[in-house]
């Protein structure tokens, strides 16, 4: 019995700390611009790193969205379920919420890490959002896009995203 008292108050001990960590503020997601994370010394993983990279600066940051076939396939498999699958789905969705940028030299998009493994790129990105029960403050976290590289396009792709909530009528 008296190990069964130990374990229960051990439970209550951790469970109670771990409510109290939520108190505590996290520490920021921070990144970087730096395109040198889309390049790997194996040539088969670099050339999948650059298609993730031009994703990511001529499309996302970018916008240039004439351009997507360059960079996706035409099935383009999109596991957003903001976002249809296929080249026509994904360009019309991007295009009706973002303006396309005259130049686009170079990466500003703030990068944690890149990952390549096989046919899959994953970036990662920190990412701030209005806090839900904090009025006026952010918090910090991060997000990833993930893509199937297949010949030299992102063929499908992954996100965290969630179904957008509708807007409340004013």
């Amino acid at each position: 019995m008296h190990k069964i008292l130990k374990k229960i108050a051990y439970a209550t001990g951790i469970f109670t700390l771990g409510l109290s960590m939520q108190a505590f503020a996290q520490e920021n997601v921070t990144g970087m611009p730096d395109e040198s994370l889309f390049t790997d010394a194996d040539p088969q993983l670099n050339a999948n790193k650059q298609v993730a990279l031009h994703i990511m600066r001529e499309l996302l940051q970018c916008n240039h969205w004439a351009d997507a076939g360059n960079w996706l396939s035409d099935r383009y498999i999109q596991h957003n379920p903001n976002v249809a699958s296929g080249l026509p789905g994904v360009i019309a969705f991007f295009t009706s919420t973002r303006q396309r940028t005259p130049t686009c030299d170079a990466l500003t998009t703030p990068i944690v890490a890149v990952i390549a493994d096989g046919d899959l790129v994953t970036v990662v990105i920190p990412r701030s959002y209005p806090h839900p029960t904090k009025a006026g403050e952010t918090y910090s976290t991060t997000w990833f896009d993930m893509w199937r590289i297949v010949d030299g396009k992102g063929d499908e792709h992954w996100d965290p995203a969630t179904i957008a909530a509708p807007v409340a009528a004013k």
